[in-house]
């Protein structure tokens, strides 16, 4: 399987934290290992390069950071999506929506369902 460029990668950090904050709240190790497997493994961050973003958010009030326990008794970091972070859920996914749709338009990547059966 080939690796995905690390500046496709880094666009879609914001987007997949987001989205699995919106279900639970996790550490830093949780995020990048629910990321790599919930992608079948294609994506994969390293932790250290997951954190520098989840500062960003936190400053910028799309997460707020609480320490808690983990069941191993160690104390951690946990990320919770705020109000503003679900704010900005819908957006990014319309973006990547986009993106998407204008790639498969122009790499033939996946037919365009939509001009199936002569629908417009």
């Amino acid at each position: 399987m080939s690796s995905i460029d690390q500046n496709v990668k880094r666009g879609s950090a914001e987007l997949a934290i987001l989205s699995l904050l919106q279900a639970a709240k996790l550490h830093g190790y949780e995020i990048a290992k629910r990321i790599e497997q919930q992608s079948g493994g294609t994506l994969k961050f390293d932790v250290a390069s997951l954190y520098p973003l989840l500062y960003r958010m936190e400053r910028d009030g799309w997460v707020k950071a609480e320490w808690g326990e983990s069941s191993s008794g160690r104390k951690r970091r946990y990320y919770v999506l705020t109000r503003e972070g679900r704010s900005q859920l819908a957006p990014l996914r319309a973006q990547w929506q986009l993106l998407f749709e204008a790639l498969n338009k122009i790499a033939g990547l996946q037919p365009d369902v939509r001009l199936e059966g002569g629908k417009a």
